[in-house]
């Protein structure tokens, strides 16, 4: 077959050099809302992203802001749940929220053509929500049963109260959800978070895909007027970030046959300078399938199914961790090969044939992840809430392009201490 693949002979090696980053332009409505589109794509799609700070954090009622978000679909004052459904359906669209402790979006994936019959179903459920008090009460039970379910589960259970030990059950980062919580949820309480939250004075846009003046225009039609306007956005209430306990904690949950296993400590986020660094450091030690952990533990010793590390960044701060699953009965030698991992990178040079290795690695999926208009929408988010701009992704490239085997040790020196670190395993005793 003429043209097919030599698939005998290994491709040749091409170094990625600089890279061209697709900017996202700037566009305000009628009413002052700022959208930031990106024009990129060959098919007639569009994603349209609303995004809204969270405001406020009220540790006694800690799941207000993700379920005010996630119920703005079950109801407004025309149309109910199965309707508004249905009527994005109809035109092969959907949408989808998202809800974290920085911010809330709600986001709506359609055929350009469609735009317009859309946009409509979107701007009710941002403005006009109603929330009805039988879509309320099945929210509340679906996900109350279902955290009991995952409460079952000790990685579950060691996500969650691993933030609550870094950061504190006050702050949203640490929040620790129990099934009460979703009791505490009522119809007024939302309303009234409703009100605060999604207006044009605190939204922000960000379109991606193939993009037209006729996307914009629609935009402002639906989003450009006053009518969904409000005070002036209060900035966030910083809270205090509050935990005091043991740095080793322990979980007992009989009969589990794994232990999950959390280290870790608050850290920077993106804003810091060593963060890139830390990035490179991060991927030898645990960010990728190669890494020393899965090498160590995973494929020598064989304790668990899979082992990383990650560095989180968020709006405030971030934090790094290790985590993993193990059988019960290797709990112990798991923990002894996870600091020697983390002492080997603090008193040895990583080698550099090892280090190509993570350069390529991280290089190559940094270019996966601006492949697509959908994905630099969410490379600019990430920008745009850390307050930076793109030369941070090419000071990134540089750092990872750059780093020697001297400052990633000097790296874990100075951020991996033990002393610094959490500990927390769930399992049986």
């Amino acid at each position: 077959m003429k043209n097919s693949p030599d698939r005998k002979s290994q491709p040749e090696l091409i170094e990625i050099g600089a890279v061209d980053i697709q900017e996202a332009k700037p566009y305000k409505l009628d009413n002052g809302v700022p959208v930031y589109y990106i024009n990129s794509g060959f098919q007639d799609l569009v994603k349209v992203e609303l995004l809204f700070l969270n405001r406020t954090f009220d540790p006694t009622n800690g799941l207000l802001h993700s379920a005010t978000n996630r119920m703005l679909g079950e109801g407004t004052s025309k149309h109910n749940a199965q309707q508004l459904a249905d009527g994005v359906d109809y035109y092969g669209a959907f949408y989808e929220t998202e809800e974290n402790a920085d911010y809330c979006t709600v986001n709506l994936y359609t055929l350009n053509k469609h735009l317009e019959s859309t946009l409509p179903y979107l701007r009710e459920m941002i403005t006009d929500a109603v929330f009805p008090e039988s879509e309320l009460g099945v929210y509340k039970q679906n996900n109350k049963q279902r955290l009991i379910v995952e409460n079952e589960k000790v990685g579950s259970l060691a996500r969650r109260k691993f933030n609550e030990i870094l950061f504190g059950n006050k702050h949203p980062y640490g929040f620790y959800v129990e099934p009460t919580d979703f009791d505490k949820l009522n119809r007024s309480v939302l309303q009234t978070y409703h009100k605060q939250q999604y207006l044009s004075n605190h939204c922000v846009i960000i379109v991606s895909g193939m993009i037209g003046e006729g996307t914009l225009s629609l935009l402002n039609k639906f989003f450009g007027d006053k009518n969904w306007s409000g005070a002036q956005a209060t900035p966030f209430a910083v809270a205090e970030m509050n935990y005091t306990g043991d740095k080793k904690q322990f979980i007992a949950k009989e009969g589990a046959v794994q232990s999950a296993i959390r280290i870790g400590r608050r850290l920077f986020n993106r804003n810091h300078p060593d963060y890139p660094g830390m990035a490179v450091l991060n991927t030898v030690l645990g960010g990728y399938f190669g890494s020393r952990l899965m090498s160590n533990i995973r494929e020598d010793k064989g304790y668990t199914y899979g082992i990383g590390s990650a560095l989180v960044s968020m709006k405030q701060e971030g934090y790094f961790f290790i985590s993993t699953e193990v059988g019960a009965d290797v709990t112990i030698p798991a923990l002894t090969e996870i600091y020697k991992e983390i002492d080997l990178l603090k008193t040895e040079l990583v080698d550099e044939e090892e280090l190509e290795m993570v350069r390529n690695y991280m290089r190559g999926t940094f270019i996966k992840g601006i492949e697509s208009a959908f994905h630099l929408a969410d490379r600019f988010r990430s920008l745009h809430l850390h307050g930076l701009g793109y030369d941070y992704y090419q000071k990134y490239l540089e750092k990872v392009r750059t780093i020697q085997p001297e400052e990633i040790k000097a790296l874990a020196n100075k951020y991996l201490d033990s002393s610094m670190f959490y500990e927390l395993v769930v399992g049986r005793k």
